[in-house]
Protein backbone atom coordinates (compact mmCIF):
# COMPACT_ATOMS: atom_id res chain seq x y z
CA UNK A 1 0.00 0.00 0.00
CA UNK A 2 1.26 3.44 -0.91
CA UNK A 3 0.48 6.43 1.25
CA UNK A 4 -2.40 8.51 -0.10
CA UNK A 5 -1.12 11.91 -1.24
CA UNK A 6 -3.07 15.16 -1.45
CA UNK A 7 -3.04 14.76 -5.24
CA UNK A 8 -4.42 11.23 -4.90
CA UNK A 9 -7.27 12.56 -2.74
CA UNK A 10 -8.03 15.20 -5.39
CA UNK A 11 -8.06 12.56 -8.16
CA UNK A 12 -10.18 10.11 -6.14
CA UNK A 13 -12.66 12.89 -5.33
CA UNK A 14 -12.92 13.64 -9.06
CA UNK A 15 -13.37 9.93 -9.84
CA UNK A 16 -16.08 9.45 -7.20
CA UNK A 17 -17.71 12.90 -7.56
CA UNK A 18 -17.44 13.22 -3.77
CA UNK A 19 -14.78 13.37 -1.12
CA UNK A 20 -13.35 9.94 -0.24
CA UNK A 21 -14.06 8.73 3.30
CA UNK A 22 -11.68 6.84 5.55
CA UNK A 23 -9.03 6.30 2.88
CA UNK A 24 -5.49 5.69 4.09
CA UNK A 25 -3.65 4.47 1.03
CA UNK A 26 -3.53 3.56 -2.61
CA UNK A 27 -3.58 -0.17 -3.33
CA UNK A 28 -3.41 0.01 -7.13
CA UNK A 29 -2.70 2.61 -9.78
CA UNK A 30 -3.97 2.60 -13.32
CA UNK A 31 -1.50 2.65 -16.21
CA UNK A 32 -1.97 6.46 -16.32
CA UNK A 33 -0.76 6.76 -12.72
CA UNK A 34 -4.10 7.63 -11.14
CA UNK A 35 -5.35 5.61 -8.19
CA UNK A 36 -7.79 2.90 -9.24
CA UNK A 37 -8.13 1.19 -5.82
CA UNK A 38 -7.82 2.86 -2.44
CA UNK A 39 -7.49 1.31 1.01
CA UNK A 40 -10.31 2.27 3.34
CA UNK A 41 -10.33 1.83 7.11
CA UNK A 42 -12.77 -0.68 8.60
CA UNK A 43 -14.61 2.14 10.39
CA UNK A 44 -15.45 5.35 8.53
CA UNK A 45 -14.89 8.71 10.24
CA UNK A 46 -18.62 8.91 11.10
CA UNK A 47 -18.37 5.58 12.96
CA UNK A 48 -19.96 3.38 10.29
CA UNK A 49 -18.43 -0.11 9.97
CA UNK A 50 -17.06 -0.50 6.44
CA UNK A 51 -15.92 -3.96 5.29
CA UNK A 52 -14.81 -2.92 1.79
CA UNK A 53 -11.14 -2.26 2.49
CA UNK A 54 -10.15 -2.28 -1.20
CA UNK A 55 -12.43 0.29 -2.80
CA UNK A 56 -12.54 0.67 -6.57
CA UNK A 57 -12.36 4.32 -7.66
CA UNK A 58 -11.84 4.25 -11.45
CA UNK A 59 -15.16 5.17 -13.07
CA UNK A 60 -14.28 3.47 -16.36
CA UNK A 61 -13.54 0.17 -14.67
CA UNK A 62 -16.62 0.61 -12.47
CA UNK A 63 -18.82 1.02 -15.56
CA UNK A 64 -17.26 -1.97 -17.32
CA UNK A 65 -17.80 -4.16 -14.26
CA UNK A 66 -21.40 -2.97 -13.93
CA UNK A 67 -22.02 -4.06 -17.52
CA UNK A 68 -20.39 -7.41 -16.76
CA UNK A 69 -22.59 -7.86 -13.68
CA UNK A 70 -25.69 -7.19 -15.78
CA UNK A 71 -24.61 -9.86 -18.28
CA UNK A 72 -25.01 -12.73 -15.78
CA UNK A 73 -21.28 -13.09 -15.07
CA UNK A 74 -21.83 -13.31 -11.30
CA UNK A 75 -24.29 -16.18 -11.72
CA UNK A 76 -21.77 -17.99 -13.94
CA UNK A 77 -19.00 -17.47 -11.41
CA UNK A 78 -21.19 -18.72 -8.55
CA UNK A 79 -21.94 -21.87 -10.55
CA UNK A 80 -18.22 -22.33 -11.26
CA UNK A 81 -17.45 -22.10 -7.53
CA UNK A 82 -20.16 -24.64 -6.72
CA UNK A 83 -18.87 -27.06 -9.36
CA UNK A 84 -15.15 -26.85 -8.59
CA UNK A 85 -13.94 -27.53 -5.02
CA UNK A 86 -10.41 -26.33 -5.83
CA UNK A 87 -11.72 -23.02 -7.14
CA UNK A 88 -13.98 -22.67 -4.08
CA UNK A 89 -10.97 -23.32 -1.83
CA UNK A 90 -8.96 -20.64 -3.66
CA UNK A 91 -11.86 -18.20 -3.22
CA UNK A 92 -11.98 -19.01 0.51
CA UNK A 93 -8.21 -18.38 0.74
CA UNK A 94 -8.78 -15.02 -0.99
CA UNK A 95 -11.35 -14.19 1.70
CA UNK A 96 -8.90 -15.17 4.45
CA UNK A 97 -6.14 -13.07 2.89
CA UNK A 98 -8.51 -10.10 2.66
CA UNK A 99 -9.30 -10.41 6.38
CA UNK A 100 -5.58 -10.71 7.21
CA UNK A 101 -4.77 -7.63 5.12
CA UNK A 102 -7.47 -5.64 6.92
CA UNK A 103 -6.25 -6.88 10.32
CA UNK A 104 -2.78 -5.56 9.46
CA UNK A 105 -4.08 -2.00 9.04
CA UNK A 106 -3.28 0.41 11.85
CA UNK A 107 -6.95 0.61 12.81
CA UNK A 108 -9.28 -0.46 15.56
CA UNK A 109 -11.00 -3.81 15.42
CA UNK A 110 -14.59 -3.54 14.25
CA UNK A 111 -16.47 -6.57 15.62
CA UNK A 112 -19.49 -6.01 13.35
CA UNK A 113 -17.38 -6.92 10.30
CA UNK A 114 -14.89 -9.33 11.89
CA UNK A 115 -15.55 -12.19 9.43
CA UNK A 116 -16.89 -10.07 6.55
CA UNK A 117 -14.59 -9.41 3.61
CA UNK A 118 -16.14 -8.12 0.40
CA UNK A 119 -17.92 -9.13 -2.76
CA UNK A 120 -19.72 -12.08 -1.18
CA UNK A 121 -16.57 -13.99 -0.26
CA UNK A 122 -16.12 -16.73 0.82
CA UNK A 123 -19.35 -18.39 -0.35
CA UNK A 124 -21.10 -16.08 -2.81
CA UNK A 125 -20.35 -13.80 -5.74
CA UNK A 126 -22.05 -10.54 -4.85
CA UNK A 127 -20.06 -7.53 -6.14
CA UNK A 128 -17.57 -7.64 -9.00
CA UNK A 129 -16.35 -4.14 -8.14
CA UNK A 130 -15.08 -5.30 -4.74
CA UNK A 131 -13.69 -8.56 -6.11
CA UNK A 132 -11.84 -6.82 -8.96
CA UNK A 133 -10.49 -4.23 -6.51
CA UNK A 134 -9.16 -7.07 -4.37
CA UNK A 135 -7.52 -8.67 -7.40
CA UNK A 136 -5.87 -5.40 -8.39
CA UNK A 137 -4.63 -4.81 -4.84
CA UNK A 138 -3.46 -8.36 -4.14
CA UNK A 139 -2.18 -9.16 -7.62
CA UNK A 140 -3.07 -11.98 -10.01
CA UNK A 141 -3.66 -15.47 -8.70
CA UNK A 142 -5.19 -14.53 -5.35
CA UNK A 143 -8.87 -13.97 -6.14
CA UNK A 144 -10.06 -16.15 -9.02
CA UNK A 145 -13.38 -14.35 -9.52
CA UNK A 146 -11.78 -10.90 -9.45
CA UNK A 147 -9.09 -12.07 -11.86
CA UNK A 148 -11.66 -13.41 -14.31
CA UNK A 149 -13.75 -10.25 -14.07
CA UNK A 150 -10.71 -8.13 -14.91
CA UNK A 151 -9.85 -10.40 -17.83
CA UNK A 152 -13.42 -10.17 -19.11
CA UNK A 153 -13.51 -6.34 -19.12
CA UNK A 154 -10.16 -6.02 -20.86
CA UNK A 155 -8.00 -2.91 -21.00
CA UNK A 156 -10.30 -0.33 -19.44
CA UNK A 157 -7.48 2.22 -19.18
CA UNK A 158 -6.78 2.46 -22.92
CA UNK A 159 -8.79 5.69 -23.32
CA UNK A 160 -6.43 7.54 -20.94
CA UNK A 161 -6.94 9.07 -17.51
CA UNK A 162 -10.47 8.75 -16.18
CA UNK A 163 -10.36 12.20 -14.58
CA UNK A 164 -10.15 13.99 -17.91
CA UNK A 165 -6.54 15.07 -17.70
CA UNK A 166 -3.03 13.96 -16.98
CA UNK A 167 -1.77 13.92 -13.44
Amino acid sequence: MEQLTAEDVRVVAAQLHRQPRGCVGTAHRCACGNPSVVVTLPRLPDGTPFPTMYYLTCPRLHAALSTLEASGFMREQAAALAADPDRAAQYRRAHERYLADRAALPAEDVPQIAEVSAGGMPDRVKCLHALAAHSLAAGPGVNPVGDEALAAVGDWWQAGPCTGGER
